[in-house]
């Protein structure tokens, strides 16, 4: 860990505080879910966290904002790429693999939306509020908004990069520019297949994904398309190719498979189509009266023809396993990590910020998982672990026994 931490560096002409003090104080910060750098300020006043980050001083909150602006993303990134890759050598991901394929989410979240401050970076949008009359009035509202990529597993979620989304620019080209630098930070054999949402159903970035040398699963939701019409009329009155039952949803399935349907010209090649029919009984309290009400749900998803030769479940649970980026991530974050605070609104103070926050998530997730015997029990929240491990603080504990996650 303190090598990874020394590997970050800054470009500051004349530092008079160590980078190395600044980074782990920031990586602390966000291990222990401090929510703004007037707090962690705060923080570095404590004897046991000066000896750790080895500087005997308060450090500024000033002092954050300035670093945060002149960090090499690079640097935090690669530092990010060498534990997901660590951890993949430890055979940690081997549970998050579907029949053998390790499939990575994108998907965008939006931060930092204010109506008085803004940047170069900031996407723009008008707004109708109300007014202190009642009257409604168009302002115009300030945002960010990122596109991130996580590997989802029913055990452990490893974030691995984000992109922002430049201003007026839409989430496909942000994604191709991200797919494009993990391609070169992690290399092509580190994840086999990408699942995304109905927003990137377009020919053209299905083309580039499939250059960049990966596979495909996107859901399908544009009934209008030709190819979920298609479809929709070959596999109605046939019998399913699968019937199932998910214990981990608690529902019965239903699938359905088309093969060999064309999708667009800009395109050109072959899709699978898979229909899932899901059933389940949901208990609510009507009047407080129990009842029990039958729901069902129909999703549809559309995968590369070399995805084909798999079976039909794979299908299912990769379109499944996608909303853990949004439950495992972008949920966690906001709710314990303070996600959506801006601690400094400056484009590279903002990546800056939150790759540091997610290589704090990913190796304390990591380190809870793997190796807390009482989450695994599910004898302590990560919320308390976290607050033991701040409590941690008041004793000399040595700075390995905090993450040994590998």
């Amino acid at each position: 860990m303190g090598r990874l931490l020394r590997g970050i560096r800054d470009r500051r002409p004349y530092p008079e505080i160590p980078t190395r003090a600044l980074v782990v104080s920031l990586f602390l910060g966000a291990v222990l879910r401090v929510g703004s750098y007037l707090d962690l300020a705060e923080q570095t006043k404590r004897r046991r966290w000066q000896h750790l980050v080895h500087w005997p001083q308060r450090i500024s909150d000033d002092a954050f904002d300035y670093v945060a602006e002149r960090f090499y993303l690079e640097d935090l990134r690669h530092s990010l790429a060498a534990v997901a890759k660590q951890l993949k050598a430890n055979k940690a991901l081997e549970g998050c693999k579907i029949n053998g394929l390790l499939f990575v989410s994108l998907d965008a979240n939006e931060h930092f939306h204010s109506r008085s401050r803004c940047c170069p970076c900031c996407g723009q949008r008008e707004v109708e509020v109300l007014d202190e009359h009642g009257q409604k009035q168009t302002v115009i509202e300030y945002y960010h908004r990122y596109v991130y990529a996580q590997i989802n597993g029913p055990k452990i979620n490893v974030l691995l990069d984000l992109e922002p989304l430049r201003p007026g620019e839409g989430e496909t080209a942000a994604a191709l520019r991200l797919l494009g630098r993990m391609r070169r930070v992690y290399g092509v054999r580190f994840f086999d297949a990408v699942t995304i949402d109905a927003w990137y159903v377009q020919g053209p970035f299905l083309n580039a994904v499939e250059k960049l040398g990966w596979w495909w699963e996107v859901v399908l939701k544009q009934e209008r398309m030709e190819v979920f019409q298609e479809a929709r009329q070959l596999s109605t009155g046939q019998k399913p190719a699968l019937e199932f039952h998910d214990p981990l949803r608690q529902r019965q399935v239903q699938l359905w498979e088309v093969k060999d349907l064309t999708f667009s010209e800009s395109y050109g090649r072959a899709v699978w189509v898979v229909h899932s029919r899901e059933t389940w009984t949901e208990t609510q309290i009507v009047g407080g009266n129990k009842t029990r009400q039958p729901n069902e749900s129909d999703w549809w998803w559309m995968l590369c023809d070399q995805l084909k030769t798999y079976p039909v479940q794979m299908a299912y649970e990769a379109g499944h396993r996608r909303w853990g980026i949004e439950n495992k991530a972008f949920n966690e974050l906001t709710q314990h990590y303070h996600l959506e605070h801006c601690y400094h609104h400056e484009p590279v103070a903002m990546l800056a910020q939150m790759l540091i926050l997610m290589l704090g998530f990913v190796l304390f997730s990591a380190y809870a998982v793997l190796h807390s015997q009482q989450v695994r029990l599910g004898q302590i929240t990560m919320k308390a672990l976290a607050h033991d491990m701040d409590l941690a603080l008041e004793a000399d504990l040595p700075w390995a026994l905090w993450f040994q996650s590998g």
